[in-house]
């Protein structure tokens, strides 16, 4: 019978964890399996630094075949990486990344946390990263995470002794994780924290080590051959219950980071895994990380009485009638309900309602018309609840946890007989639904987060929550649920959205960055969303000191929920070099609104709502620039076509696929978008085309690609690097005064250099032709100069360029000099064509 369940099983788990809007539905083997972790009382932290860093295939091992409770603690969401999915940086893609890692965990069966630490982007050495983290903030979260988390085992993906070698991130996070194993039992350290929660001392730490950490296999082998405190143990065993061996379930989650373009072929068969033990209590046994501690419902006190209902359970688990086992797990509930143990009580009687509840075959469901509501609105919510067992169960009422009213039922609910009905609450909570890290402006280095119960959280609990009490074998029960949106579309079919508190309006400026190359008046398009329905009151921008806005407001008059109005205002820079923000504020009753709502919507993972400040960065830059058409070929995704158009050029997005000589004939400079090689495979097919566009005399800026397996088609040899500068304020020196690129039309200065944000540029050519005019030279601290940022060669009668100067975060981020500088690239052999100095309006 249990291969007769093998593949309904299987596909279960994956669509639910790829899928995770959609409500769990257990089939026997999995809650054959929830039993067993059920019965398991042993955790373990993997901890590291960033998404995509955690081992999921000992992470996997540990959840699935150990039963261990296991979580990986990232002390960054990524916010500082690239985006191969869509156009969202920084913050955003830290949501994203966020709600990738919870994927991945509910494949590999973890669970996830997270410190207020900032991907502020790559870090050479740990010195950076903890002069920009606030080490004393991201050290008392990791103690924090292990003190909630009471973790026996920690294990550090990274080693904290070789500072330098690696991301400073990564090392950080080890050096970090060190220091925190002892101070997570000291009373005196970050002791507002024992406020809500206790001390705790882990059992061991260890460092997930391989053989790339030594950079050979002959040298790890003679490092760990008969070394007592190197564990191994194979990780690659099959798990029949799921029809996949570990490696697949691994490589299944990790495809989970497809932002990072980590989707991948599943592997399988035997590998080891190597763990060296660092501090605590050595394991007796090498293949054990558990040996020596009780991981049996022996471990607290009067727990032997529920092991014994659930050992028995799990012994002789009927996977044709899992209902049979309620009675008995009716019992252990109440016998858990009454642990003093709160640690353990509070996971167990989590972990056992899920069993209880798949055994019953109980579905409950609350389910609103709409995927979000406004503070005090009325919304109407669905109940659907279903009884598939023979057992006897009675609703006695509901309690919602957004206006605290209790709604007396007193319903049995009959076997497989559906009960509908509708209730109405109103949304009295104060918090709206966003990411918890954003609520407040935060520092490069960290997130603010003043409530100290949120810190570590992967997401912002829901206040949007419904409790079903019930009584199952005349024990009384709750059982909570997330109100949801459930509808249907003919092309894609069922569709589960988290449903959210947003405010009532917000405003959104459609150009993030504004760049005035004169003082004449540009219009400013604000769009105003209404969250409820007839909804009418005034907006306005504030402006800085010297900025024109005419008119000073504006009314606006939504009648329908969800509908837009488009207002716009003329915005006058003042004579002289100026920049500053640019606010949308809408007044309605009385109340400000002064926030955007950003919908992040793919289908991998649940529909995010952020709210973000409403503004926009405006520049009042002199700035020149000769032609005019650009063509973009798009890479990995960035905005530097709206920023270009934001300085008056036309650009055309260029398919890829419609490369030819006649399509490029007519563009005053082409430019390729960031990793373009890496991700575009019909380059390799085009590159002629590009060639010879160059050769008749055009433009072409070839922008940063990684150096992994990529050729950039280049006229002349150019080898790509891991060089970068980090830094972002690191000295730039000029190394080819007279050059084009940095006079005409701009003349550039070092003051063209400041205010860059996140780091100079990445995966600088550290090997070219003699062709080629290195024009830059930068360095972070301690290294040898970098002369490979910007690079141009003659071709023909046009022009190669290749940069990794990070223009791709620069233009967004409205940086002055960066604006400058690229007009230049796009300018370049124009200077006997007359100079359009205004920009197209």
């Amino acid at each position: 019978m249990k291969k007769y369940l093998l593949f309904h099983s299987l596909f279960l788990m994956l669509s639910v964890s790829i899928l995770a809007q959609k409500p769990q539905k257990l089939s026997s083997n999995q809650i054959y399996e929830k039993v067993q972790k059920l019965n398991f009382l042993g955790t373990a932290l993997y901890i590291a630094a960033h998404p995509d860093d955690e081992n999921t295939r000992l992470i996997a091992y540990l959840a699935n075949n150990v039963k261990a409770r296991t979580g990986y603690l990232s002390l960054t969401r990524g916010d500082g990486g690239q985006n191969l999915i869509g156009s969202e940086i920084r913050e955003l893609l830290g949501v994203i990344r966020t709600q990738e890692l919870l994927a991945a965990r509910g494949v590999d069966g973890g669970e996830q946390f997270f410190t207020r630490a900032n991907d502020f982007g790559y870090s050479k050495h740990p010195k950076e990263t903890l002069e920009i983290w606030d080490k004393e903030k991201v050290l008392s979260d990791v103690v924090w995470a292990i003190r909630t988390f009471q973790p026996d085992v920690i294990i550090n993906r990274f080693n904290h002794r070789t500072p330098g070698t690696t991301h400073g991130h990564h090392t950080t996070s080890a050096m970090l994780s060190v220091e925190a194993f002892d101070l997570a039992a000291d009373t005196t350290k970050f002791k507002d924290q024992l406020k809500y929660t206790k001390t705790w001392k882990p059992k061991r730490l260890f460092f997930n080590t391989s053989w790339w950490f030594y950079g050979s296999r002959e040298k790890f082998e003679s490092a760990t051959k008969e070394n007592p405190n190197f564990l191994s143990f194979d990780i690659g065993v099959y798990y029949p219950l799921k029809g996949l061996s570990n490696n697949e379930l691994a490589s299944i989650a990790s495809s989970q980071h497809l932002c990072q373009g980590f989707g991948r072929l599943t592997t399988r068969g035997s590998q080891n895994e190597y763990l060296e033990f660092l501090k605590g209590e050595a394991p007796k046994d090498e293949k054990d990380v558990f040996a020596g501690i009780n991981t049996t419902w022996n471990r607290i006190e009067n727990g032997g009485e529920v092991g014994e209902i659930l050992y028995e359970i799990e012994q002789n688990f009927d996977f044709v009638n899992p209902e049979k086992h309620l009675p008995k797990l009716m019992d252990a509930y109440s016998l858990i309900k009454n642990l003093e143990d709160e640690h353990w009580k509070t996971i167990k009687e989590k972990q056992i309602k899920e069993i209880i509840e798949a055994c019953a075959g109980l579905y409950l469901e609350a389910s609103a018309n709409s995927s979000y509501g406004v503070l005090n609105e009325k919304v109407d919510v669905n109940f659907e609840l279903l009884n598939r067992s023979t057992v006897t169960i009675q609703l006695t009422s509901l309690k919602s946890h957004i206006d605290k009213e209790e709604i007396f039922k007193g319903v049995r609910l009959s076997e497989n007989e559906k009960l509908n009905f509708k209730e109405t609450f109103v949304l009295e909570t104060s918090k709206y639904s966003d990411p918890y890290w954003l609520k407040k402006p935060w520092e490069l280095g960290v997130y603010t987060v003043d409530d100290q119960k949120l810190i570590g959280k992967p997401e912002t609990p829901k206040e949007t929550k419904i409790d079903f009490n019930l009584i199952i074998n005349s024990v009384p029960i709750t059982i909570t649920k997330n109100i949801v949106r459930r509808y249907a579309e003919r092309d894609k079919g069922e569709i589960y959205e988290p449903f959210e508190v947003l405010p009532k309006v917000t405003t959104k400026l459609k150009d993030k960055v504004l760049i005035f190359s004169d003082s004449i008046a540009k219009k400013v398009v604000v769009e105003v969303r209404a969250g409820a329905n007839f909804i009418n009151g005034e907006v306005s921008l504030q402006a800085p000191e010297n900025w024109i806005v005419t008119p000073k407001k504006q009314f606006f008059d939504v009648q329908q929920k969800n509908d837009k109005q488009t207002i716009e205002f003329f915005v006058t820079p003042p004579q002289n070099e100026s920049e500053g923000k640019l606010k949308a504020i809408a007044t309605l009753e009385g109340k400000k609104y002064e926030q955007e709502l950003i919908e992040i919507n793919y289908n991998h993972i649940p529909k995010q709502s952020v709210l973000l400040n409403s503004e926009a960065k405006i520049v009042r830059l002199n700035i020149k620039k000769a032609g005019n058409n650009i063509g973009y070929i798009k890479g990995a995704g960035d905005a530097i076509p709206e920023s270009l158009k934001q300085i008056g050029y036309n650009v055309v997005i260029i398919n890829p696929t419609e490369i030819n000589a006649k399509n490029l004939a007519n563009f005053d400079a082409i430019v390729l978008g960031i990793r373009a090689y890496n991700v575009v495979k019909e380059l390799n097919f085009k590159q002629k085309f590009l060639l010879d566009y160059v050769n008749k005399g055009g433009n072409l800026i070839v922008q940063y690609n990684t150096n992994r397996r990529v050729d950039v088609g280049a006229p002349y040899p150019l080898k790509l690097s891991r060089d970068r500068v980090t830094n972002e304020f690191a000295e730039v020196t000029v190394l080819d005064p007279d050059n084009s690129l940095l006079n005409f039309p701009n003349k550039i200065t070092d003051a063209d250099f400041k205010g860059w944000v996140q780091e100079r540029g990445l995966y600088f050519p550290n090997v070219w032709a003699e062709q080629y005019t290195p024009v830059l030279s930068m360095n972070d601290e301690g290294e040898t100069p970098k002369l490979g940022s910007l690079l141009i060669a003659k071709y023909g009668k046009g022009n190669y360029i290749y940069t990794g100067l990070s223009f791709f975060r620069e233009l967004p981020a409205g940086v002055t000099g960066a604006y400058k500088l690229f007009a230049n690239l796009l300018s370049v052999g124009k200077e006997n064509i007359e100079i359009n100095a205004n920009i197209k309006k």
